[in-house]
């Protein structure tokens, strides 16, 4: 099926160089670009299994949605006990400055990325949810474009979902919540890590590409410095972290925020997507409850498991955390990006000991998870076929309703026996083909 593309496998990573898509990485306070590699063998997924994950997705973000309104409102999870209140108000993502506030439409997470494995059982698991600036939809629909330009008979005779809609799908949900006015994609700059997605969504989804400096707030409404006259902008999708959107409102340091951005959102002038303070939702600490969120929310079972997860807030999964350490992977709530994951099987005696005595010490900054065994995927390396171990991140959009964009992103881990399958850990990308019969 997928045969004939793995021999242009070189081309495709040329091309993808010649147009720029790379990712960035901050480390040591140094800046470098890295290629993020392709490969051309697809994650194939059934009509009937995109069935059960569509519905399983959609079931997760609302149920998200309906927590962020509820934490920034009445906070009656919490009132009911499902949510302990120290622990949802400790997360480094609740943001104090939101209370009170109700974005358009009751819509937090506009674009949410949820990173799942799917088991040796058969079983799809979600690993992280990923509610603030999730990256990654346009490495797919870049690869997808360029695998149909050297192979478009594959295309043509297989029963694959298309998935060059990403764009529209975006401008939709940014058209649903916009207060009046033009749509914008606000990017840091040049050198931040996803510029290159920043760019290429502004221009599929008919929105400006604008940086901090050309976009301005006058009398609480926020305005976008056009060559010729200032535009009135209606909606926002941000693409820098909370604590740099607002100088005045956060970090007051901040040299690529917009001054009063946020009194422009308070005031209802403009949405912001996706909405300030949603990291009190995607904490992998609060991961633990959103299958109780479901139930709590909607009033159904969840669709899609967790990984089994154990919090040492709590007494007895501190208790099973350190008699079972040497084989659970530890996870620190506030890293991303692949950082911050330790599998206990891999440290010596003595380093097992000094996490364990930091967990004791710090019990609401970790999480405990079973190591799921998920499956590898056939990958085109060094000119030939191995099996590598790959996630799936799945992009929900919430708009008039929320759907599953079909397609996402399949990252591989290019280490043999490595489960550690992100881009800044030297992870390549796949094409995620969804099966249409």
């Amino acid at each position: 099926m997928y045969e004939n593309l793995v021999r242009h496998t070189p081309k495709i990573n040329q091309q993808l160089a010649r147009y720029g898509v790379k990712f960035g990485i901050y480390k040591d306070n140094v800046f470098s670009e890295r290629l993020f590699p392709f490969d051309a063998v697809p994650r194939i997924i059934s009509a009937e299994a995109w069935d059960v994950l569509e519905r399983g997705l959609i079931q997760r973000v609302d149920a998200l949605n309906a927590y962020l309104r509820d934490l920034y409102g009445d906070k009656q999870i919490i009132a009911d006990g499902v949510v302990p209140q120290d622990f949802a108000f400790a997360s480094s993502g609740y943001l104090p400055q939101c209370e009170g506030i109700v974005p358009p439409k009751g819509i937090y997470s506009h674009i949410s990325g949820i990173d799942l494995v799917e088991g040796d059982d058969g079983e799809w698991y979600v690993l992280e949810d990923n509610l603030r600036i999730p990256s990654g939809a346009s490495y797919p629909l870049v690869a997808r474009n360029l695998c149909r330009r050297c192979d478009a008979e594959t295309f043509r005779g297989s029963a694959i979902r298309d998935n060059r809609d990403y764009g529209e799908r975006l401008r939709a949900v940014m058209d649903n919540v916009n207060c009046g006015g033009i749509n914008v994609v606000l990017t840091p700059g040049r050198f931040n890590a996803a510029y290159f997605e920043h760019s290429y969504l502004a221009e599929h989804a008919g929105a400006v590409l604008a940086e901090p400096s050309e976009l301005f707030v006058d009398n609480e409404t926020l305005y976008f410095r056009d060559a010729t006259a200032n535009r009135k902008v209606g909606a926002v999708y941000r693409r820098l972290s909370d604590e740099y959107l607002d100088p005045l409102c956060f970090l007051p340091e901040s040299l690529i925020g917009v001054p009063n951005i946020m009194s422009a959102y308070r005031a209802g002038n403009v949405a912001i997507v996706n909405a300030p303070g949603n990291g009190a939702a995607d904490d992998k600490g609060i991961y633990y409850f959103v299958p109780k969120m479901v139930e709590y929310y909607l009033g159904e079972k969840p669709l899609l498991k967790n990984a089994p997860t154990y919090l040492p807030f709590y007494d007895d999964d501190m208790a099973y955390v350190m008699d079972n350490a040497d084989t659970l992977v530890i996870k620190d709530v506030a890293e991303a990006g692949g950082y911050g994951v330790v599998f206990g099987s891999t440290l010596a005696p003595e380093k097992l000991e000094e996490l364990k005595a930091l967990i004791r010490r710090e019990p609401r900054r970790f999480i405990a998870q079973e190591v799921i065994d998920f499956l590898c995927l056939p990958t085109y390396i060094g000119g030939e076929m191995v099996p590598r171990k790959a996630d799936l991140r799945a992009f929900v959009l919430s708009g008039e309703k929320t759907s599953v964009w079909p397609s996402g992103l399949t990252r591989y881990s290019r280490e043999e026996g490595s489960s550690v399958v992100n881009s800044s850990q030297g992870g390549g990308f796949k094409d995620t083909w969804v099966l249409c019969r």
